[in-house]
């Protein structure tokens, strides 16, 4: 297994082992490390503290710079072979017809916000619109009231002139006759 650092910063993580508890994982990959090469003849831990720090990891227990290689323990119940094969299919690059449907895919969407942004101002431009006939509607209905109104009192005041004429005349004409 790889022992070198993937895409993570691990200082100040921590890591559970159902042995010690939590630790520090820079402690954990480093004792890890180590047992690795404890394994080879040749590097034995002389030092007492590298002894407790092999022993806190055990062999199955995957340290986030490990990747689970095929050949490893497949019966281990932390490295499942579907999900080998899901983080397989993930790292391989897509194909240039799928490429090019996701990229087509993409460019609609796009195409689709684009339209809906506009059929939104749209329909608000139309509410607006909307909002304004109402109110030219109701202006022209209260002009036509107030013309009506305006109508009305001309017509009143020339019943009134009218009835006042004639009753002048009928008075005027009645002074008139009688004076013969």
């Amino acid at each position: 297994m790889s022992s070198e650092p993937q895409f993570l910063s691990f200082k100040g993580l921590k890591q559970y082992t159902p042995e010690d508890g939590w630790g520090q994982v820079n402690a954990i990959l480093q004792s890890h490390t180590q047992q690795a090469a404890a394994q080879t003849p040749q590097q034995q831990p002389t030092h007492p503290h590298q002894q407790s720090q092999r022993q806190a990891v055990p062999d199955n227990v995957p340290t986030l710079t490990e990747t689970p290689d095929a050949s490893d323990n497949k019966s281990s119940p932390m490295f499942d072979p579907l999900i080998n094969e899901l983080f397989e299919q993930l790292r391989v690059a897509p194909s240039d017809e799928l490429t090019q449907t996701w990229r087509t895919i993409a460019a609609e969407v796009n195409l689709l916000t684009q339209r809906m942004a506009l059929q939104r101002e749209l329909q608000e431009r139309l509410q607006k619109l909307d909002q304004d006939l109402i109110d030219l509607r109701g202006n022209i209905l209260s002009h036509l009231a107030d013309v009506q109104h305006a109508a009305d009192q001309q017509l009143t005041s020339a019943r009134l002139r009218a009835e006042v004429s004639a009753l002048a005349q009928s008075k005027l004409a009645a002074k008139l006759t009688n004076k013969r």
